[in-house]
């Protein structure tokens, strides 16, 4: 992360959790740990504060979790890890799709939480980096797609598409590469960021409805059989 203090808001409204998690990650992993016991505390918090991660429990007592979760990736990029009771991954890859970047399932090690926000921070930090090396804030254009990293849109032939945040960080992946073939294994390592926790079916199911969204341009990602998927090269 670039800021001297890393700034973890964690909104959950049990006390005695948000007392143990702090204390963890204050003896384990160095951080700067803000509460938020509710929802709307939580907003105004990641609004006013700008955290560099944010922790969020799906189960608040004024508004879902989940709807929190939409809210803030409607104006923020800060990484999310959502804490949960469902184990099952429909739900898992349901909390990805709606932009989260790491899902922890309830009970859960707090070594193992500070851990994964550390493996977080640090490909964030990674990929800001890498950005800033090679300039690639700038727009992205495969035909008349183009990709805009820095506002967050996409458009096709000028008119703007509305992506899911798994489908946008999907061709933006592909149009940083043009050529390059993906496995799905890799795919869901750069833009889901977990290492084959989930059915490479769900890759499969995303490219699919991508390429709905993207109607005449979805000729632009490939099937490359045996292997994966990449974006046509011009």
């Amino acid at each position: 992360m670039s800021k001297s203090t890393n700034l973890v808001l964690l909104i959950d409204d049990e006390p005695k959790i948000r007392r143990f998690l702090r204390a963890g990650f204050e003896l384990h992993g160095g951080f700067t740990v803000q509460e938020a016991e509710n929802a709307a505390e939580g907003l105004r918090t990641a609004t006013f504060n700008a955290p560099d991660l944010i922790i969020l429990d799906l189960a608040l007592p004024d508004r879902r979790g989940s709807e929190v979760l939409e809210l803030i990736r409607s104006w923020s990029n800060v990484p999310i890890i959502v804490l949960s009771v469902e184990a099952n991954e429909e739900e898992k890859v349901r909390l990805l799709e709606l932009g989260a970047d790491d899902y922890v399932v309830k009970p859960f090690s707090v070594r193992e939480l500070v851990m994964r926000v550390r493996a977080l921070a640090r490909r964030t930090s990674e990929r800001r980096a890498a950005r800033a090396t090679t300039g690639s804030d700038r727009k992205l254009r495969w035909k008349g797609l183009e990709l805009d990293p820095v506002r967050h849109r996409v458009f096709v032939e000028g008119a703007e598409l509305q992506l899911r945040p798994l489908e946008f960080k999907l061709i933006q992946v592909l149009l940083e590469h043009p050529g390059r073939v993906f496995t799905r294994g890799q795919l869901l390592e750069d833009v889901w960021g977990i290492s084959g926790e989930a059915s490479s079916r769900t890759v499969d199911t995303h490219v699919r409805r991508l390429r709905e969204r993207l109607d005449v341009y979805g000729e632009a990602v490939e099937t490359v059989h045996g292997f994966g998927y990449r974006l046509k090269e011009l």
